[in-house]
């Protein structure tokens, strides 16, 4: 420590003296022993004030203090070394406190400036986060993302300081009337979408229903093309509740599978039965394509006859392969015919062996005829009618051409 003693005195009767640019004047009066030891008494309290200085000087320029209180320090000890009662440099100390003042008063107008510039930031925090609020409340149909974005906007207005109160006032009322208009809109809403849903769950009971009374039908085709637009007009209508959805379309499902499952069991056994009816009619094809038909016509045309009554017993093949199995079959019946014809041409009309066979085919198609109605058997029936006109018309051409 510096010997502030050394700018005081101790006259005769106690009076202490500071030495100052200004001359001496009183600082106070010391009774109770020497004089030095009054000396250093009062150059103590000198040290008190060199050390509050030191302090407020060492926060100011750390930032750990508020400049404006730092400022009132500084300004209070300069007023009161004019009067103070110690011993020590109070002019050095005075300029001292002088420099600090200005130092003080720059750092409390940067700390006004950065408080105003704060102000101003936060206004502006503030505001975006009510325009933002606004612009959800007015536009935003992502109903839970909005609602939990509101929320954060609330959380992080929390955390905003230094807006006026007036200023954070008004913004607030923008921003509840925001969140409030929110909520009205999303409660109208999911009050239409619950009527809506309402609307859906009567519209696709009423397909359920259709569906489930088409599940037993037999009528494959016609059906299934209702069983889809059905699926058509499902898809189309708008969504029920969830719960609602969900137990309406496993009914709508059950039906349709329960259809389709049944068709494809019908269609795989005939599908079954045709693959048999194409072997038995390969079979029979390859027996007709190795008759001896110029060798012996009359015993291949008989021959031939007999393997076309088994041909229309046989049944229905994959369509696929009809047209190539009736084509090669009616090759033969052409040159069988041929050949007979040639045959017929050279006999008399009474003679002819060949009308006498037409004769005979005619009298089997009608045999055939009368057993397929005896059966009950519409497939079969339509069929032998076919073929008994079919014969009867080419007996008449034949017998007009004799």
């Amino acid at each position: 420590m510096s010997d502030w003693t050394a700018f005081g005195r101790v006259d005769a009767d106690g009076t202490v003296y500071v030495k100052t640019s200004e001359g001496e004047r009183v600082v106070g009066s010391w009774q109770a022993g020497a004089p030095e030891e009054g000396l250093a008494h009062f150059a103590r309290r000198f040290a008190d004030l060199v050390t509050e200085v030191d302090l407020t000087e060492a926060r100011l320029n750390s930032g750990a203090a508020d400049a404006g209180g730092s400022l009132s320090t500084v300004r209070r000890i300069r007023a009161s070394l004019a009067e103070a009662h110690v011993v020590g440099d109070i002019d050095a100390l005075a300029a001292r406190l002088d420099k600090l003042a200005v130092l003080a008063e720059e750092k409390a107008g940067e700390a006004r400036a950065a408080r105003e510039a704060a102000r101003g930031e936060a206004l502006a925090r503030k505001t975006a986060l009510v325009e933002e609020a606004e612009k959800l409340a007015a536009e935003s149909t992502g109903w839970k993302t909005a609602g939990d974005r509101l929320k954060e906007i609330l959380d992080e207005w929390k955390t905003i300081r230094g807006v006026d109160k007036k200023a954070d006032g008004e913004l607030w009322k923008r921003f509840a009337a925001a969140r409030d208009g929110f909520t009205r809109r999303r409660g109208a809403h999911f009050a239409s979408l619950d009527q809506q849903r309402k609307q859906a769950h009567t519209v696709k009971e009423e397909l359920v229903a259709e569906a489930e009374k088409l599940s037993d039908s037999t009528d494959w085709a016609a059906t299934a093309n209702q069983l889809k637009e059905l699926m058509n007009q499902w898809k189309a209508a708008p969504r029920a509740s969830k719960e609602s959805e969900q137990k309406l379309w496993e009914r709508f499902r059950a039906a349709q599978d329960a259809f389709f499952s049944r068709r494809s069991e019908v269609f795989s056994a005939r599908d079954n039965e045709q693959r048999a009816n194409l072997e038995r009619k390969q079979a029979l094809l390859a027996e007709a394509e190795a008759l001896d038909v110029d060798g012996d016509p009359k015993g291949a045309q008989a021959k031939l006859r007999d393997i076309q009554a088994q041909w229309h017993e046989a049944g229905r093949v994959p369509r696929e392969a009809a047209a190539g199995l009736e084509r090669r079959l009616r090759a033969i019946d052409d040159k069988v015919r041929e050949v007979m014809d040639s045959a017929w041409r050279r006999t008399t009309k009474e003679d002819n062996p060949l009308l006498a066979q037409m004769r005979a085919q005619v009298a089997e198609a009608e045999e055939r005829l009368a057993r397929a109605q005896a059966a009950g058997d519409a497939r079969r029936v339509k069929e032998a009618e076919q073929a008994l006109a079919s014969k009867r018309q080419f007996l008449q051409l034949a017998e007009q051409a004799g």
